[in-house]
């Protein structure tokens, strides 16, 4: 019989952590955490992690274990995703991966390019001319560099341009190329892929309310703490949405509703690049939703029988 494996995703607020949670309990499943953000040990209410009481209900991995200082690619993250998908087959029981970072779930299904090892010093070398140039000559520098990079990744992408750079730098060949050599670790596993598609007024409601909450939970102090510690301009916890509006909160630069609400408009943002990350790479996932959450479950509890 084939090992099954659950992959779960969805826009960011969809509702993914309580279905992944009342699942689990229904299919004797474990759940690992595919947000690249909920990685970071010091963003807990920023990044919307689960409560201690959900921890203490269902086995979570991959929560929280790294420190913003480091750097984290979609491949670490594939090697950890095994060992812990590799662990909870060996208990027999279901791996549910659960997230909203669309590039992790794609190691998962289609693999990952196996570029040869770019070492430390190189790929400083790189990092010390995205610090010279910035974000925006940086960028024009790499699309002359390598121009298959053009409309593939996104100038905001700060981690994955330095990446395409110092590959195409170092190997002669463009990310791109190397990506076409993929193949998943998966293939014989029984992979059953769910996408919430929830409608886009209940999404902004959900972002609204999760917005409000992160500040009850006072996510203020979280970036206070933050702000402590001396980070590359290029890390991709500087990415973290609500950080820069809560630093110019604490300058005094704007009052605390216009802060919570430059976060809505940013979380919208990128609900908004997950959802177009889905209809261009996961248009054969299945899409689950419904308004009354014992039906959702019940319909996703079928998919994934």
């Amino acid at each position: 019989m084939q090992k099954k494996i659950i992959l779960l995703a969805g826009p960011t607020a969809s509702g993914k952590s309580k279905l992944a949670i009342k699942l689990a309990k229904k299919i004797n499943g474990e759940i690992v955490n595919a947000d690249s953000m909920q990685i970071y040990k010091e963003f807990s209410i920023l990044s919307s992690r689960p409560s201690k009481k959900d921890l203490r209900e269902i086995n979570h991995h991959l929560y929280g274990f790294l420190s913003v200082k480091k750097r984290f690619s979609a491949g670490n993250w594939l090697k950890l995703a095994k060992i812990q998908i590799n662990k909870i087959h060996r208990k027999k029981k279901i791996p549910i991966i659960v997230g909203g970072t669309g590039l992790y779930f794609k190691t998962i299904t289609q693999g990952i390019s196996k570029i040869p090892y770019i070492n430390k010093i190189k790929r400083k070398k790189i990092v010390d001319i995205f610090n010279k140039y910035g974000k925006e000559e940086f960028y024009r520098k790499l699309i002359k560099l390598d121009p298959k990079i053009k409309n593939k990744i996104l100038p905001s992408d700060t981690q994955r341009l330095i990446r395409a750079y110092e590959v195409k730098s170092y190997t002669k060949k463009s990310l791109y190329e190397w990506s076409n050599k993929t193949k998943s670790d998966f293939e014989n596993f029984n992979i059953k892929k769910i996408y919430l598609d929830i409608p886009r007024d209940i999404l902004l409601k959900n972002i609204e309310q999760r917005t409000a909450l992160m500040f009850k939970k006072k996510c203020i102090m979280e970036v206070v703490q933050f702000s402590k510690i001396k980070l590359e301009k290029s890390l991709s916890a500087n990415k973290m949405i609500g950080v820069r509006e809560i630093k110019e909160y604490l300058s005094g630069l704007y009052s605390l509703d216009d802060t919570q609400r430059f976060i809505n408009i940013k979380t919208r943002q990128y609900a908004k690049r997950q959802n177009t990350w889905y209809r261009g790479h996961m248009n054969n996932w299945n899409k689950l939703y419904s308004k009354d959450f014992s039906v959702l479950l019940k319909k996703t509890l079928k998919e994934v029988s």
